[in-house]
């Protein structure tokens, strides 16, 4: 069955970009599994990254069992080498004692399954140095680095993840170095800017991710706005004048070259910084969507690559920026929207999708991005591949693969130019669906039955994501890829949020009861009531997905709740319209949109106090 939901509509301007200074446990980074001489039943693999401001930090932790036996409670421990203070925790009972630290579940995440995850987070205030943690232990099990299989102990070939060494003629994976003739792998292109190799994940072993400082004063302006001012955003080249900044004296913004400047003002010498941007600007920009069109018409693919591409890719290879880790997330909404929003699928479909298919400019000008950027050996080139609720239908999924490989082969490019994907981007669909899953059913009916699910394959964006990554490496992708999540604004918290699942009465009460995601329909995309701050970012938070990340800057706009005359090309969306009763792509349902928002971008005051408000985890 097919459904053609509407793109995530994405935010411009420059905003900010992701940060956390990620760092591993155990010899390399990371904690790895522990089992017993006969038996493995449980061992854990904990991913630890610190988002750093000076004076405080937020952690957020991911704890992995790598065992093959469920846990049915877990209590993490470990110590900070400093005068570290617990401010406030989430997503498990934290305490501290002295230098040391103590989570214990909730009952809701009580259970990790063999091969499942868990990811907790917590503010903590210091001064003077800020250590990652050494050693963890999980129901006193170490996270010590050591690879134990069912029957013993593996040594002289072991396998480290994650950042890790191993010697001996091992195997390392993720960005871990390797001597006495190890074999590296899942490291997608490698490059020499500054005699630095491309690593897995860009994520790992940073030691911390771009603040964009107009995104930041911003929210640092709003009341509350503090809590969340130091965490990283992405920030948007949404038209060529963002490349350069606009603007005189105070009120200028500033361009790429600028943030470049910024963000190794913040590395401080420290190799391997992430600077995250969004690269946006196809001709004919989001066929489907008015309130995010672009300022170049559907034949200027000439001037998308020379007065665009070729500008940000010569800023990029600047020798001046070569010990930073660039993540770029490439045009969002546009491969997706060939598959489903052209008028041969029906009522959903627009001329202006027709025309972007029949040119091929976008898929053109995907592979020159690619083609170009990844000529820069330190950036990591994403492409954006939209979320469950718009490619998680049979007849979509498949076919978006597919024109993703078409492009990342054209004009140049190679799958080497493609480090991964990243979904959900300036989109609601939770990260995870806690209450309910695919698999489920009432008195014998599937949830996918249900009117809220649809015959979809998928409920939420980690099952979804991690599904896709397998199809797109199945497609011809190389094996290496990795995913990021936009959590930006998937929270789904507040008073509304359900507690447990719905009730058995009948399978829509049992989805309706159980879903986080309160949106009227999933096709809604635009500034939605009710939303809020979804999980901080945070590095490798489960398999296949290299980060959670906040591509859309919270509080910048979807698009505006009126036509309101710009000179940056963005139209009207009457998805945008707090009284607008929809349309196909949204099964004719109202918008659930804001009332009083400005064009795309530019600063929602209402919005973001309202993704305070109902974050989840929840802010203090």
């Amino acid at each position: 069955m097919s459904r053609t939901n509407p793109p995530p509509l994405r935010r411009f301007r420059p905003a900010a970009v992701l940060a956390a200074g990620a760092m591993l446990v155990g010899a390399a980074g990371i904690g790895l599994l522990q089992g017993s001489a006969s038996a493995a039943t449980f061992g854990c693999e904990v991913n630890y990254s610190a988002n750093d401001w000076g004076s405080g930090f937020t952690a957020n932790v991911a704890i992995k069992n790598v065992g093959d036996t469920a846990t049915s409670n877990w209590t993490l421990t470990y110590s900070y080498s400093g005068n570290q203070q617990l401010q406030q925790g989430w997503s498990g009972q934290w305490s501290q004692s002295g230098q040391n630290i103590t989570v214990r579940n909730e009952s809701w995440n009580a259970a990790i399954p063999a091969g499942g995850s868990v990811s907790i987070g917590a503010n903590f205030s210091y001064s003077g140095s800020n250590a990652a943690p050494t050693s963890f232990a999980v129901n006193g099990v170490t996270c010590d680095g050591t690879a134990q299989t069912t029957g013993g102990t593996t040594t002289n070939g072991g396998t480290t993840t994650n950042g890790g060494t191993t010697t001996n003629g091992g195997t390392t994976t993720n960005g871990g170095t390797t001597t006495n003739g190890g074999t590296t792998t899942n490291g997608g292109t490698t490059g020499g800017n500054g005699g630095h190799d491309r690593v897995d994940n860009p994520y790992v072993n940073s030691p911390g991710t771009y603040v964009n400082p107009e995104w930041s004063a911003n929210a640092r302006s709003e009341p509350g706005g503090s809590r969340i001012a130091d965490l990283p955003t992405f920030v948007w080249m949404d038209r060529i004048a963002a490349i350069h900044g606009s603007g005189q004296a105070a009120d200028r913004t500033m361009g790429l070259k600028d943030h470049l400047d910024e963000a190794v003002e913040q590395a401080a010498g420290r190799d391997g910084f992430v600077f995250q941007v969004v690269i946006y600007n196809l001709p004919g920009r989001d066929c489907a969507a008015l309130a995010s069109n672009g300022e170049l018409g559907p034949e200027e693919l000439d001037r998308y690559k020379t007065e665009y591409i070729d500008v940000i890719a010569g800023i990029l290879d600047d020798p001046a920026y070569e010990d930073l880790r660039i993540v770029t997330i490439i045009e969002i909404d546009s491969l997706p929207n060939l598959i489903t929003n052209t008028t041969d699928r029906g009522d959903a479909g627009t001329e202006m999708c027709d025309t972007m298919k029949a040119n091929g400019n976008y898929v053109k000008g995907v592979g020159y991005a690619l083609n170009k950027l990844g000529d820069v050996p330190n950036v990591y080139n994403y492409i954006d591949a939209a979320h469950h609720g718009w490619i998680g239908w049979d007849d979509n999924f498949t076919a978006t693969a597919q024109i993703m490989l078409e492009a990342a082969n054209a004009e140049g490019a190679t799958v080497d130019d493609v480090h991964g994907f990243i979904t959900n981007t300036a989109n609601f669909s939770p990260t995870v669906e806690p209450y309910y899953s695919i698999t489920d059913s009432v008195n014998g009916t599937s949830v996918r039955q249900s009117s809220w699910v649809d015959w979809n394959q998928y409920v939420d964006e980690q099952s979804f994501a991690q599904a896709f990554r397998q199809e797109l490496v199945r497609t011809g992708f190389n094996s290496g890829i990795g995913m990021l999540i936009d959590t930006s604004r998937n929270g789904w918290g507040g008073p509304d949020r359900p507690s447990g699942p719905g009730p058995n009465t009948s399978v829509d009460d049992f989805v309706d009861g159980s879903r986080i995601d309160k949106r009227i329909h999933k096709g809604n995309w635009c500034n939605q009531s009710g939303a809020g701050l979804g999980e901080r970012p945070t590095t490798a938070p489960a398999s296949g997905i290299d980060a959670y990340v906040w591509a859309k800057p919270p509080g910048e706009s979807d698009g505006s709740s009126r036509e309101i005359p710009n000179d940056e090309g963005k139209g009207f969306d009457r998805m945008c319209d707090p009284t607008y009763e929809g349309n196909a792509r949204n099964g004719n349902s109202m918008s659930g949109a804001l009332p009083d928002a400005p064009v795309s971008g530019h600063w929602f005051s209402a919005q973001f106090q309202e993704l305070m408000a109902n974050a989840y985890p929840p802010l203090s």
